[in-house]
């Protein structure tokens, strides 16, 4: 029973995953959903300022701790290694949950775009971030990363491999099109408001340390191949033409 169990748990975690992920694009539009960004309870500037830094703070912490392979290590002892990856997408989810819900808005405005061809432009910026992002994820391989691999290999009696590492698409002009992805969902708003500023400028600036602590890790486990990979592709800022698009 421990397996069909163990695939339930993954399924559900996914599941719990991408109805927050779905949440995310309404909470950052202010589209779709009864609490948003900047929608929600009033409070003073300094309550709502130090409520909100301190959820980024928390979903950073917990996005760091958990990915780091000592973390792994422990968690293993006392959970299978089959739905490690579930229980940290379960984990991520419930902190976005957890922002969403005790978010403060603070509505005062810093720009707010009054041409309409901007507005659209902004608007695609915001969802085309969103689209880079989910389609970085199947790039990469969308089941892995979110574990549903691991628990349908475990149903199977099949043993988990790692996927190896190759570039394609996206990858070729830039190491982390996901995390560009969601830098341009953040800050594409035709209305940007002190609370959407502070919430684009602390994940960003999560992103930014996040990405220290990936790659090494990742030239850890993937050694030259990374290493080179990195020296030849940009992190964020993509660059086309020669010596970039031809990465293998």
């Amino acid at each position: 029973m421990a397996r069909p169990i163990a695939f339930l748990y993954g399924v559900i975690c996914y599941t719990i995953f991408f109805l927050t992920f779905l949440y995310l694009i309404g909470f950052v539009a202010n589209l779709l959903v009864p609490k948003s960004i900047d929608v929600g309870v009033v409070t003073p500037v300094a309550t709502a300022l130090t409520i909100n830094m301190a959820l980024i703070a928390l979903f950073g912490i917990q996005h760091s701790v958990m990915a780091r392979p000592a973390f792994k290590e422990r968690l293993a002892r006392v959970l299978p290694r089959t739905i490690e990856r579930s229980t940290y997408v379960l984990a991520s989810s419930v902190v976005l949950i957890l922002l969403f819900w005790q978010w403060r808005p603070l509505t005062a405005p810093v720009w707010s775009v009054q041409s309409e061809v901007a507005k659209m432009l902004l608007w695609a910026g915001m969802f085309g971030g969103f689209l880079v992002v989910l389609l970085s994820t199947f790039i990469i391989s969308h089941f892995e990363l979110f574990g549903l691999r691991q628990v349908w290999l475990n149903l199977r009696r099949q043993s988990y491999s790692q996927l190896g590492f190759s570039v394609k698409y996206m990858y070729r002009f830039v190491r982390h099109p996901l995390y560009l992805g969601f830098i341009f969902a953040f800050w594409a708003t035709p209305h940007m408001t002190v609370g959407h500023l502070l919430f684009a400028v602390g994940m960003t600036i999560y992103i930014l340390v996040g990405i220290r602590y990936e790659e090494r890790d990742l030239v850890h486990f993937l050694g030259a191949d990374y290493a080179d990979y990195r020296g030849k592709v940009p992190m964020l800022i993509p660059k086309f033409g020669k010596g970039h698009s031809t990465v293998k």
